[in-house]
């Protein structure tokens, strides 16, 4: 543990950003697998299930916590997914 005022405050923040870095991603995760779960059952709401996947692919990207090519990226194949289940 550090004993510098400054450096126990970067600790502290740091851990704190971790944590909320760590759940956004999760909860970005969890909605590009709802969505694909969606796809292979044929589930009709998977056209909403891609709206909300997209926009946390988004806001990941815009935070940093994911590359912005990563997130067209990974759009990308869930959309090409969600068309191949519609033709």
């Amino acid at each position: 543990m550090p004993n510098i005022k400054s450096a126990i405050k970067r600790v502290k923040t740091s851990t704190e950003s971790n944590a909320h870095n760590s759940a956004m991603k999760s909860t970005m995760r969890t909605a590009v697998k709802k969505f694909e779960a969606a796809v292979v059952n044929k589930d009709e709401n998977a056209k909403d299930l891609l709206i909300t996947a997209v926009s946390q692919l988004d806001k990941a990207a815009s935070k940093g916590l994911i590359h912005k090519n990563t997130a067209d990226r990974q759009k990308a194949r869930l959309m090409k997914k969600l068309n191949t289940v519609n033709a």
